[in-house]
């Protein structure tokens, strides 16, 4: 028989300093390399434009803001850039130097406007200006 006491087991421990001081050198690390930049808006400075005398070759139209178009004062039929442009070659038939002035509604979409300049190209149209209201 083997009456000799038995050797209790080593308990088990958890020794957290060690984890403790690994984690605080991740976070220490972690916020000597992280840059806090902060991040600027872009600043516009929009151009005010000046007013000259209207040109008598001008053709205007009016873009609304449902996509209707009018070329010197009357309704265009058509909403698309081919049949803008036929009402433009035809408006710019008997003027040589035609320019033409869009006008077009401040909730008008880009489409619209972008579909007068690509009319403008198909006839032929090399000025195209914009019309601005007077900031006064």
């Amino acid at each position: 028989m083997n009456f000799r006491r038995r050797q209790a087991d080593d308990e088990l421990e958890i020794n957290l300093i060690p984890l403790i001081d690994v984690l605080l050198v991740i976070l220490i690390f972690l916020a000597a390399t992280t840059s806090f930049t902060r991040l600027n808006q872009m600043k516009l400075s929009l151009p005010q434009a000046q007013a000259d005398a209207l040109d008598t070759n001008a053709l205007d139209i009016a873009v609304s803001q449902e996509g209707i178009y009018a070329l010197n004062g009357q309704l265009l039929s058509g909403n698309t850039a081919a049949d803008i442009a036929q009402a433009l070659r035809r408006a710019a038939s008997d003027r040589p130097e035609a320019v033409l002035v869009i006008n077009a509604d401040a909730q008008a979409t880009h489409a619209s406007v972008l579909r007068v300049m690509e009319a403008a190209r198909l006839a032929g149209v090399e000025r195209v200006n914009f019309a601005t209201q007077d900031p006064n």
